[in-house]
């Protein structure tokens, strides 16, 4: 689990983000998704379950939407 500190720093990394990657509210594939986040850090599996998982964005068949 994480470090409270360490958890508010990630939600505020996650939300700068979500506003950058995710500006339209539309349906984002996995591979324009991959490449948006790529900009910001090279881990974007783990950028793209982190979003998930603290429920900012959804995923279903693939596809990537503002939660």
């Amino acid at each position: 689990r994480a470090h409270p500190a360490r958890a508010r720093k990630r939600a505020i990394v996650l939300r700068y983000l979500l506003d950058r990657c995710f500006v339209e509210d539309r349906p984002y594939p996995e591979k324009e998704v991959n490449q948006r986040l790529a900009v910001f850090h090279p881990d974007v599996a783990a950028l793209r379950r982190y979003l998930v998982d603290d429920g900012l964005v959804t995923r279903e068949a693939g596809l990537y939407r503002r939660a």
